[in-house]
């Protein structure tokens, strides 16, 4: 077996670099006895793979071939059949369950043993023994003795060791046996023999290396004396070694009495150094220079050098009181007196600098209430950039305040707020009081010389535009009193019936485009005034009181100052009047407080244009987005963009009410019964109202508003117009329809709207119909009788008659037929024309010219009855010559010559 296993691990296992541990000779159970054997193997290469192989003889029987393997983490259960008594039968369950008969109880033992090692040492999950006795799981069985020595020792050892002392040979060890081998015939046939031949060689071995080890004595005497000799030498050398110790010992004792004193200096040093250190912090960084502390007590405040010199000297005292101090420099009697300095340096001037800018504040506005006379004939607001540019040097100093005095910067805020509040209060209103003013006599110049014909209104009028030039606190009532009039004057010329532009009870005549631009251009540069106004206001403030400049810090946060030296900011203090998470609320409250009257007298100046004119909305609907649009692009959350945004919320409601109040009228308008209908009002008044408007929205950003507002009047426009028609009792519906339709496809053709190009098409398609109805209702029957003889042909016919068998019938026979004729020369048939002529002309109104085309309309529908009953007397009376007493020649020459002679 250990030639066996030496060939299999030299020919098979060696080449896959695997070690064959254990080996057992085996054939399958049941069948034809089949020798092959199973081997437990592992890899040399790690991760370390443990694998039982089966390998088989191969047919020819002069070498082994490897047939399969298993790896060993897929056996699930050994099952040896039988643990008491001596069995050569074991299963293996892989995937499936293997049956083999081993050659001896002893080798299936010994590789049982070798298999549960092997799971005990490299796999985590532990194989099922079954039937396998416990003292065969713990040590090598007593049969494994009858197994020979060489396979006993490097296969089956009894501890674990064997499996690790296992080395494989080298190439000149495996060499050698071999040789030795070769020289033994019998070391593979009797492997006994072979190894008590070794046994013996290995005594002589044994024996030679004793007497070697006899014949050198004397080197071992040798040896010995000079292994004395130098215990000798080590025993003096340990003597020199103790006296230098001891001398050693008092260099010790003086070398740390040495240390000791250069310790103590040193500390001594450091202290000294820190000392300095601390010195030089507090002289560096809390002393003020003479020239700074003069200037913060007597520097001059109105002149540009004393104001920079306050600057300097302010940020050098804000540097010195936020300097951090130190643990234990509070206590200091030095620090202490700086920090008092630095605390009255602090209050006298912030007391000079408020008190200063107070007056400062109080003084410009004098100079300014000077310059509002100037303006009060002319829509111009009084700029304020001298007053800006003057304050702004004091920009820095007012961070400064911030930073050191929140009460007294708060006060200064306070104080400028309500000064600028009444200054603006008082412009604006005066602006505005201009502006009514100019509205309201552009309102009077529209009426033109009509109100010669009212000399008692115009004197009121002139009465209430010279109070707006009172107090302003009458500005309310006269612009009320003023509404009133031009309601009164416009009510005075009302036309008999409501039209699309009887807007504020004023007629389109009496407000032409003219006036109406004139209005646009006041508005205009009312919101051209205010916009600039109020971005500079906003950026003075964000300039002037330091905000939105850089996030405010929390209290306790530090930042580093210009010189590098770190500067805790003071606790922010509580605001009275601003109360605001950020600083930007902050501005936009100011602005708000500022600029309050601003949206209030924007809004009542809408109310008076809407008043005056509801087209009027039109025009600032347009002007009043563009610059709500230009706002929002420069500053999305400024004051400007929110207020006009508010104020545009008033226009759209106004706009939507004028829309909403022109379909009101429209369904309360009324036809009189003794006159023709014609084109209605508000039919021309739609045209006028979208040309107007297509003036206006041209290239405007609420062009969708206007949209909106088409397709609600046009529906209403259509609505109404069927309305009218289904209760005029003067003019047929017909005609109403086909006038008012006809107008309307014309308008939405001339004006090319592309939202209303349904609409467009459907009132032509309405136009169509109704011309082609009127034609026909109108026209008839010219030939009555004949109409009733060829109606009765038809309905034979209808019934089954032939048509050429008609002419027998009694009542259809040819002698009827001429007699019908008759009856319709072509003078008859002229005078009846000429009556249809003068109905149709009665019927249809002059401001359309739709009488030719209907002319010509009923022209192509009488010739086209003719050629009818030409068709049925060719049919029905063939070869019979009967004819028509006129020709379609006679009936162009009639209709022509009654167009011309009316």
């Amino acid at each position: 077996m250990t030639a066996i296993k030496h060939a299999l691990q030299r020919d098979i296992f060696t080449p896959n670099d695997e070690r064959l541990l254990s080996i057992v000779n085996v054939c399958k159970a049941g069948k034809k006895k089949k020798n092959c054997f199973l081997c437990a193997t592992v890899t040399t290469e790690r991760p370390v793979q443990v694998r039982v192989v089966k390998v088989k003889k191969s047919d020819k029987g002069d070498f082994y071939k490897r047939q399969m393997a298993w790896e060993l983490r897929d056996l699930a259960e050994v099952d040896a059949k039988d643990a008491s008594k001596e069995n050569p039968e074991f299963d293996l369950h892989f995937e499936k369950v293997y049956r083999w008969v081993a050659s001896s109880t002893a080798e299936k033992n010994s590789f049982i043993s070798c298999i549960w090692k092997l799971n005990q040492r490299y796999l985590r999950k532990k194989v099922e023994f079954v039937n396998v006795s416990s003292q065969l799981l713990e040590e090598l069985p007593k049969a494994e003795e009858s197994v020979p020595s060489g396979e006993s020792q490097s296969v089956a050892g009894g501890d674990e060791d064997a499996l690790d002392d296992y080395q494989e040979l080298n190439a000149r060890e495996e060499q050698d046996i071999e040789g030795m081998m070769e020289v033994c015939e019998y070391a593979i046939s009797n492997a006994e023999a072979f190894a008590e031949k070794l046994s013996k060689e290995l005594q002589v071995l044994d024996g030679a290396n004793i007497h070697s080890i006899m014949a050198s004595e004397k080197q071992v005497n040798i040896l010995m004396q000079l292994l004395d000799e130098a215990l000798s030498e080590v025993d003096t050398i340990e003597g020199k070694m103790s006296s230098y110790e001891e001398m050693l010992q008092s260099v010790k004792e003086q070398m740390d009495q040495i240390s000791q004193s250069n310790r103590l200096i040193q500390i001594s040093n450091n202290n000294n150094g820190k000392l300095l250190d601390e010195i030089q912090f507090l002289v560096n960084y809390m002393d003020l220079s003479k020239g700074h502390i003069r200037a913060l007590q007597e520097g001059d405040l109105s002149s540009s050098k004393g104001i920079e010199a306050c600057i300097n000297a302010s940020e050098a005292l804000l540097q010195c009181m936020n300097v951090p101090l130190r643990p234990g420099h509070e206590k200091l009697m030095s620090v202490k007196q700086q920090q008092h300095l630095f605390t009255e340096l602090r209050d006298t001037f912030s007391r000079r600098l408020t008190n200063h800018l107070n007056n400062v504040f109080v003084h410009q506005g004098h100079d300014q209430s000077s310059v509002l006379s100037q303006h009060m004939a002319e829509l111009t607001l009084p700029k304020h950039s001298p007053l800006h540019r003057d304050l702004l040097h004091y920009a820095k100093l007012m961070e400064w305040l911030k930073n050191t005095q929140r009460e007294k910067y708060e006060g200064l805020s306070r104080t400028y707020v309500d000064y600028m509040t009444r200054l603006y209060e008082r412009e604006i209103k005066d602006f505005f009081e201009v502006a009514k003013i100019k509205m309201a006599g552009t309102a009077k110049e529209g009426k033109g010389n009509k109100f010669a014909t009212l000399p008692r209104k115009e004197s009121a009028f002139k009465q209430e535009t010279e109070s707006l030039h009172g107090s302003s606190g009458k500005l309310t009532g006269s612009t009320s009193s003023l509404n009133k009039l031009a309601v009164q004057s416009s009510s005075s010329r009302r036309s008999q019936s409501s039209s699309l532009l009887d807007m504020g009870n004023m007629s389109a005549s009496d407000l032409d485009v003219a006036d109406r631009t004139k209005f646009d251009k006041i508005f205009e540069q009312v919101l051209s005034e205010l916009e600039p106004l109020c971005l500079a206001e906003q950026d003075f403030i964000s300039k002037f009181f330091k905000l939105q400049q850089h996030p405010t810090l929390a209290q306790g946060e530090v930042e580093e100052s210009d010189g590098g030296v770190p500067s805790r900011q003071p606790p922010p203090g509580e605001y009275r009047h601003f109360i605001s998470s950020t600083e930007k609320d902050m501005v936009r409250l100011m602005m708000n407080k500022v600029f309050q009257s601003i949206e209030t007298e924007l809004n009542s100046l809408i109310t008076l244009g809407d008043k005056i004119d509801t087209f009027h909305s039109l025009y600032m609907l347009v002007k009043m987005s563009h610059h709500v649009w230009t706002a929002e692009n420069v500053d999305p959350a400024s004051y400007l963009s929110t207020t006009l945004g508010n104020v545009l919320v008033t226009v759209k409601r106004n706009f939507d009410k004028c829309i909403s109040g022109q379909i009101r009228q429209m369904e309360e308008v009324k036809i009189s019964k003794k006159s023709k209908v014609g084109i209605l009002p508000f039919v021309a008044g739609f045209e006028e109202f979208a040309e107007l408007a297509e003036t206006i929205f041209r290239n405007a950003e609420r062009r969708g508003d206007l949209d909106k507002a088409y397709v609600k009047l046009i529906r209403a426009v259509f609505m109404n117009v069927e309305k009218v028609a289904n209760e005029s009792q003067k003019t047929p519906r017909d005609v109403v329809m086909m006038e008012n339709f006809h107008h309307i496809f014309s308008t939405l053709s001339h004006l090319k709207i592309s939202c209303l190009e349904t609409e467009r098409r459907e009132a032509k398609h309405k136009y169509t119909d109704h011309l082609q109805s009127y034609v026909i209702n109108s026209l008839g029957q010219p030939l009555e009788k004949l109409n009733h003889f060829f109606e009765g042909v038809e309905a034979r016919v209808a019934q089954g008659v032939r048509e050429d068998e008609v002419s027998y019938q009694l009542a259809f026979n040819k002698q009827e037929l001429r007699k019908v004729i008759k009856e319709y020369p072509g003078k008859e048939v002229k005078k009846g024309l000429d009556n249809l002529y003068k109905k149709v002309d009665k019927h249809l109104c002059e401001e359309e010219s739709l009488l030719q085309v209907v002319w010509h309309s009923m022209q192509d529908e009488f010739i086209r009855q003719y050629k009818h009953f030409e068709g049925l007397i060719g049919r029905c009376y063939p070869g019979s010559g009967i004819t028509m007493e006129f020709t379609i020649g006679d009936m162009l020459e009639y209709f022509s010559s009654i167009a011309q002679s009316h």
